[in-house]
Order: C-alpha cells, then sequence, then structure tokens
C-alpha cells in the first residue's frame, strides 16, 4: 500500500491514496481549517474498515440489511502527542427484518477477526462498540 500527501496551502493537504482515491486533510474550523483533521480521519477509517465487513458479512448471511450507520467518538491524551485513548463504536442498523443474533455475530467479526483498523487501534486505546437495530430506513 502506498499514499502521497500533497500539502495545497495553508495547513491543508490533497491525500492521494494508491488505489486513486482523494481526500482532503486539514485543521479543524476552530483553528482555521475546513477538516477532516488527521485524526479525524483515523476515527472515519475505522468506521469505515468495520462498516465494510459488517456490510459484506451481512450480505453472506442474506440478512435483509436496509441500512447501517456507525458513530464514532474518540478521547485523546492532553498531552502531546494527544494520541487515542479509548474510541467508542456505536452501530445503528436499519431493517424491519434483521435478526438480533446475526447484527451481533457481524459486528463481533469485524471487531474480533477482520477490521485490520480496529485491531491496530486496539493496541493503543481502549477500544468499545454498542449496536441496535432501530426498524426501517425512513423514505
Amino acid at each position: 500500500m502506498q499514499a502521497t500527501v500533497r500539502w495545497t496551502g495553508g495547513l491543508a493537504f490533497a491525500a492521494t491514496a494508491g488505489s486513486g482515491g482523494t481526500v482532503t486533510l486539514d485543521t479543524t474550523p476552530e483553528h482555521g481549517g475546513a477538516g477532516p483533521s488527521p485524526m479525524e480521519t483515523v476515527l472515519l477509517a475505522l468506521g469505515g474498515c468495520t462498516g465494510i465487513d459488517v456490510v459484506s458479512i451481512l450480505e453472506k448471511m442474506r440478512a435483509p440489511l436496509e441500512g447501517l450507520e456507525i458513530h464514532v467518538s474518540g478521547e485523546r491524551a492532553d498531552e502531546h502527542p494527544r494520541v487515542f485513548t479509548r474510541i467508542a463504536l456505536e452501530y445503528v442498523f436499519t431493517g424491519r427484518a434483521l435478526k438480533p443474533e446475526q447484527v451481533r455475530r457481524a459486528v463481533e467479526l469485524s471487531q474480533d477477526r477482520y477490521c485490520s483498523v480496529s485491531a491496530m487501534l486496539r493496541k493503543a486505546a481502549e477500544l468499545t462498540y454498542t449496536w441496535r437495530i432501530v426498524g426501517t430506513t425512513p423514505g
């Protein structure tokens, strides 16, 4: 895997993955930037990694998933380098016929076996997760 990060002015950078996707990295608005910050992108990467796992697993189970949101929050150390000390994920599933046992299994497999971002972050921070099913997607 490779990536290129190119300064575009101020404190903003264009980050291009080896696969071709591009993301703008910046400071948060309270520091004059337009974000997301590099640390926020770590949380985004965690949500994306586990989300891909969970959706793929549920598809293999033929579970009737209608929607998924993953809320990720992180607490950072007070002292520099201000690493994450705690990260919490909340999976919010929608789907009238989703079975709790399928959802639980998909989340556990992602967290315990497949999500490499979770595995990496767990070495530095306490990682917790919860999940819930809310019914159907509003339409």
